[in-house]
C-alpha cells in the first residue's frame, strides 16, 4: 500500500512530537492540518529546525526562503524579573504548511 503524502508527514510529526512515558493515543489523534509545530507540538527552536531538515530532505522540497527564526524569534531579554515581556506575534507553523509544500515541491511560505 502506497501513503499518501499527508499521512507520510503525520508519520514524520509523530516521530518528533516527543516521547512520553504512558503511550497516550488520544495525544498523537490530535495531529491534524491545523496542529501548530511550535505552540502544540511544543517544539522548541532546535527541535524545529531538525524536523523541518528532515522534512524538507524526506520530501524533495525545495526550502526556498524558509527561516526558522521567523517562527521562532529571538525574545527580548530584560533583567527585570517582574516585569512581563510582551509576546511576540508570530505567523502560523502548521502541519498544513507541510502538506501543502510537499505537494507543491517547494516552501510556499516566507
Amino acid at each position: 500500500m502506497v501513503e499518501s503524502i499527508e499521512q507520510r508527514i503525520y508519520a514524520l510529526a509523530r516521530r518528533h512530537n516527543g516521547v512520553y512515558l504512558i503511550n497516550n493515543e488520544k495525544r498523537q489523534k490530535l495531529l491534524n492540518a491545523d496542529t501548530d509545530i511550535d505552540t502544540d507540538m511544543l517544539l522548541d527552536v532546535d527541535e524545529a529546525e531538525e524536523f523541518m531538515e528532515e522534512f524538507f530532505k524526506e520530501f524533495s522540497v525545495d526550502r526556498g526562503n524558509f527561516n526558522i527564526n521567523v517562527y521562532y524569534p529571538d525574545e527580548p531579554f530584560s533583567w527585570n524579573l517582574f516585569k512581563k515581556s510582551t509576546p511576540i506575534p508570530v505567523p502560523d507553523f502548521t502541519i498544513g504548511m507541510l502538506i501543502e509544500s510537499a505537494k507543491a515541491g517547494k516552501w510556499l511560505y516566507d
